[in-house]
């Protein structure tokens, strides 16, 4: 972990009402997620009419890109957020020194939906005993999720680096 973590201890604005927050958040994006996946089928089934039921067959394999489309441009943007994430004023950022590459921001979705699928008392458990309120996705992935709104004021705050949301972390 990076020396340049906040602490909840110094900087307990960060991490104030976040697992709240992220719960909101993924109901949010499970939403437009929902939204998404049935314009995709409708999409593939009027197609699907149109070519005589060719294009039924894409509709698998429409759904998916979809999904990961929707996670590449929201977390892969430099908001580092879901519509959700957004609205709920948290943001993902990197801890072990490096920036969010374009396959951390891939990972992190999948992970999240594997951890929470498969072992959901776990590993939200995690994260209500951890100091940073990190969940198992976070922890494999080196992610960290924190309010955006006091993140910016922290960045602010450290001495001799200015406004930058998304440090370089340099050695």
């Amino acid at each position: 972990m990076s020396n340049n973590l906040p602490d909840p201890r110094t900087a307990p604005e960060l991490f104030d009402t976040l697992l709240t927050r992220r719960v909101i958040a993924y109901f949010i994006d499970l939403a437009i997620i929902l939204a998404l996946m049935i314009g995709v089928i409708l999409a593939g089934f009027i197609l699907g009419l149109v070519t005589m039921g060719a294009a039924f067959v894409a509709i698998p394999i429409a759904l998916p890109i979809a999904l990961v489309t929707y996670y590449a441009v929201t977390l892969g943007s430099p908001k580092r957020a879901t519509v959700g994430m957004q609205m709920m004023d948290i943001v993902l950022t990197p801890t072990r020194g490096a920036p969010l590459d374009g396959w951390r921001a891939f990972f992190h979705p999948l992970l999240f939906w594997v951890t929470c699928w498969i072992l959901p008392p776990f590993s939200y458990l995690v994260a209500l005993f951890t100091p940073r309120r990190q969940m198992i996705h976070d922890y494999v992935l080196g992610t960290l999720m924190v309010r955006r709104s006091p993140m910016e004021r922290h960045w602010r705050s450290m001495p001799g680096r200015g406004f930058d949301m998304y440090p370089t972390h340099e050695a």
